[in-house]
């Protein structure tokens, strides 16, 4: 780790109240929109294995989606109130959208250059044709076009507009079909729409049956686009045009009143299919007609629609990343269990008394360890209770049916369901109301707040009384994404955390006012003011001459308030690293003001999501100082409408797992990104003389897989 500045090296600093405010912190929708211009990256890098780069095309258009729904529409909707009020930056929500519009233009040429002129030659090169209908011969039009009738024009329902058929309504993120049609002895003009099927894939091989290694693939659109005729016989189409449409998602709850939280989140989602249209995307030589047409329907302005090259949705690309081509992808990678587990016979609860686990996802198993411990708990005649939170999960966990199975064998069942988490809210009704129907005591958690902390806690009768076992984690109890973000968790008995545990689980259920906790530190009664508290005493430390040293791991960092606390400690001296994958609006390396502070952004194979925070305590060795692992980022929601538990880590040999983890990301020369004063990203590269195996050279993942390897046990390997 690099060591902390000496005052005899700092410049001579300006006063961070000379500062004006405007530039204090940047704008945090322009600096999301530079976190996925580095997901693009990934894309147009040719180190990156080529069906991962056509992956990141999608994931970059699904995340771009994403930002619209949330962000976009709320700043149309501050627009739209005459709200007045300037971001952080100083920009009016008009300015911002404008330089959303600019910066999005930019972003999507480069995507479809990179599509047009990297990915399909590469693709083609590599035998996987993406190939344009009317480029298809004879037979495999008649083979594609058989496909179609049999499977895709059952599903299709043309939908006319005249005086006798409003305009029909067009869902969020459907990619539809606009036709402009006449009647062979009429002049007049009709309109109709066709809905591209969601269900199919949205690339299709002209082939099925034949090789993996060499497969022709026509898209979904472009297929219905020139079968057109099957659905309007005997009427002449005028025009063409495909366009997909975004709709806005309305804003949080979170600081709302609310007397029956399960029956609004249901009306709300009722009501968000009918959410007003914000953006339009069309094709350059879209028709005028057409064009118009749908812009007056929907209620759009210029300025809302998008017109670019390539597929209308490049998230389809997912088909194509899914090819049977391991040859064109990151080599598989299965987690491996913790050595402690190794054995899948002993009992995990005698384990976790031996001393603290921690669990470092997707690097070692989610299964084995974190669902293990669930399944055990539900299993365990001598387990009495078993509480959890659940954010986001999967169908594919074990949580819901083994939570369902421990209340229908009488143990006590409490889970805590965060109804409002965004865009899961119908899968978390559903699996609250199927919990619920088995005994589970379910819970909404705490009115105008979120709950977003990952705790598990098992209350069992042994020999000397009770005993509570808690799992504290960073990420979502989700299988799936188990296998797909790094993420850490801690397993551990440590009474003085387990009684915090079980103290926030009354918070979270009952009426507990409970605001001062022995271990945790928990938002939003205690963990700004604990985060404030340590970043001070390091600034005391620096200025007494010692070594202040803070390193914060995670995903996004807004908020204003601790932003100035970390300048201040940049101007005192304290070295500062943050490790943030997503935005940051704090700026970093600003002369006089945070010449301390470094932030950089790794961004690759998994995604980053682990939060973990180190403070030095003037400690000679890091290990000595501070260590937490957090469900929250450095972000006003987390900190004030969330709840959120962050975890001390006391270990020793945790700490150690912990500090390679932060070592790894600061050295990291393969997916790393230093971030600049005014925001943008420079890329890091290998440097020649870096060591073959190290992480400058092979990057934090690659890094990651090798040493969990090399750390299990030889009867493992």
């Amino acid at each position: 780790m690099t060591t902390a500045t000496s005052k005899a090296d700092l410049p001579e600093q300006e006063p961070l109240q000379n500062l004006p405010e405007e530039e204090k912190m940047l704008n945090r929708e322009l600096t999301w929109l530079e976190f996925n211009r580095r997901v693009l990256r990934l894309a147009t890098d040719d180190r990156t294995p080529l069906l991962e780069r056509v992956r990141f095309l999608a994931i970059f258009s699904s995340n771009l989606d994403e930002f619209f729904m949330k962000r976009v529409g709320g700043l149309k909707r501050q627009l739209e109130a005459g709200v007045a009020t300037r971001s952080g930056d100083g920009l009016t929500p008009g300015e911002q959208l404008q330089a959303i519009r600019d910066l999005i233009l930019e972003l999507q040429a480069e995507q479809a250059d990179c599509y047009e002129n990297s990915i399909i030659p590469a693709l083609t090169e590599a035998g996987i044709e993406l190939t344009p209908y009317n480029s298809l011969t004879t037979l495999e039009r008649e083979r594609i076009d058989d496909w179609f009738r049999r499977n895709v024009f059952p599903l299709l329902t043309p939908l006319a507009v005249d005086p006798g058929h409003r305009f029909p309504f067009i869902s969020n993120l459907s990619t539809s079909i606009g036709v402009l049609l006449t009647h062979p002895d009429q002049s007049e003009q009709l309109f109709a729409r066709v809905k591209v099927p969601s269900a199919i894939p949205r690339w299709i091989p002209v082939d099925p049956d034949g090789s993996h290694y060499s497969v022709r693939m026509v898209n979904l659109p472009d297929l219905i686009r020139y079968n057109l005729d099957d659905l309007f016989p005997d009427m002449h189409i005028v025009d063409v045009m495909p366009f997909r449409v975004t709709r806005n998602a309305e804003p949080d709850r979170e600081d709302a009143d609310i007397d029956d939280l399960l029956e609004t989140i249901e009306q709300e989602l009722r009501q968000r299919r009918f959410a007003r249209a914000i953006r339009l995307e069309c094709w350059p030589d879209a028709s005028p007609t057409l064009l118009h047409f749908v812009m007056d329907e929907l209620d759009l302005k210029p300025q809302d629609v998008y017109k670019r090259l390539g597929p209308l949705d490049y998230s389809g690309l997912s088909a194509v990343a899914d090819l049977n081509r391991p040859d064109l992808k990151y080599e598989q990678w299965n987690p491996v269990t913790t050595p402690r587990l190794v054995d899948e016979d002993a009992d995990i609860f005698s384990i976790i008394r031996q001393g603290d686990l921690l669990v470092h996802h997707p690097y070692e198993s989610f299964t084995t360890s974190v669902e293990r411990f669930i399944t055990a708990a539900a299993r365990d005649p001598k387990v009495l209770a078993i509480k959890q939170t659940l954010y986001r999960t999967s169908p594919s966990s074990v949580f819901v049916p083994e939570m369902i199975r421990a209340a229908e064998s009488g143990k006590q069942v409490a889970c805590l369901v965060e109804l409002r988490a965004r865009f899961d809210e119908s899968t978390n009704i559903q699996m609250a109301q199927l919990l619920e129907k088995a005994g589970v005591h379910v819970a909404y958690g705490v009115v105008g707040l979120k709950t977003h902390c990952k705790l598990a806690l098992v209350v069992r009768q042994e020999a000397d009384g009770l005993r509570t076992y808690a799992h504290i984690g960073t990420g979502n109890y989700n299988s799936r994404t188990a296998r797909l973000y790094t993420d850490v968790g801690l397993l551990t008995c440590d009474p003085a955390i387990t009684e915090d545990v079980v103290n926030l689980f009354n918070y979270l259920t009952g009426r507990s006012r409970k605001k001062e906790y022995n271990r945790l530190l928990v938002a939003p009664v205690s963990m700004r003011r604990r985060f404030n508290d340590m970043i001070d005493r390091e600034i005391e430390i620096a200025k007494a001459g010692g070594r202040g040293r803070i390193i914060a791991k995670m995903n996004s960092m807004e908020d204003r308030q601790i932003s100035e606390r970390l300048y201040e400690a940049s101007q005192a001296g304290v070295q500062i690293d943050l490790i943030v994958r997503g935005f940051c609006c704090l700026r970093p390396g600003v002369p006089g003001v945070s010449d301390n502070i470094r932030v950089i952004s790794v961004i690759g194979r998994f995604l980053e999501h682990s939060r973990i925070f180190h403070f030095g305590a003037g400690k000679d060795d890091p290990l000595d100082g501070e260590w937490f692992i957090n469900s929250g980022d450095w972000m006003v929601r987390n900190l004030n409408y969330r709840v959120e538990a962050a975890a001390p880590v006391l270990n020793r040999d945790l700490r150690k797992r912990l500090k390679a983890i932060l070592d790894v990301a600061l050295d990291d020369h393969l997916c790393a990104w230093d971030m600049q004063p005014d925001g943008t990203y420079t890329q890091r590269m290998p440097p020649k003389d870096a060591d073959p195996a190290s992480p400058a050279a092979i990057g934090s993942f690659e890094w990651h897989i090798r040493d969990t390897l090399t750390s299990q046990p030889s009867e493992a390997l």
